[in-house]
């Protein structure tokens, strides 16, 4: 059973979906908003917020959503979501993608486990751990 990251955005789920999208090479972006919802508040009518969001990267699922229309929702915080790319250029790419209006957390770099490896919140405030495949190892 697979572990699938959710995430939650207050207003920007649809920007960031299509942003990964682009970054990571996603596939499958399927989002349905609260006005969508079959038994939906006058509310929740006219709001163009995401009740579910969903995007394919690579051989996993990354979910999100918005709050609720009406509720500000906290901020994200205490958690990463791990991407690994095939080999250095790759993951160096993707880091500094989603460094670009974010926020460096440990700049990219070898380390003794990866010969590429940073940790970044992207402009959304989603924490990102990006690592490189250590050469001969399986994808």
């Amino acid at each position: 059973m697979p572990t699938m990251p959710y995430i939650h955005f207050q207003g920007q789920c649809a920007e960031a979906l299509a942003f990964y999208a682009t970054v990571f090479g996603g596939t499958n972006l399927q989002t349905m908003r609260y006005a969508d919802g079959p038994e939906a508040s006058a509310e929740w009518k006219a709001s163009p917020r995401i009740m579910h969001g969903q995007i394919t990267l690579g051989d996993g699922t990354l979910m999100a959503s918005d709050f609720p229309p009406g509720m500000a929702g906290d901020p994200q915080q205490g958690f990463s979501v791990m991407q690994t790319a095939p080999d250095v250029a790759s993951a160096k790419a993707i880091f500094y993608r989603l460094a670009d209006g974010g926020a460096v957390i440990d700049d990219f770099k070898p380390t003794f486990f990866s010969p590429g490896f940073g940790m970044v919140q992207d402009k959304f405030g989603t924490h990102w751990i990006i690592s490189a495949m250590p050469a001969g190892a399986a994808p």
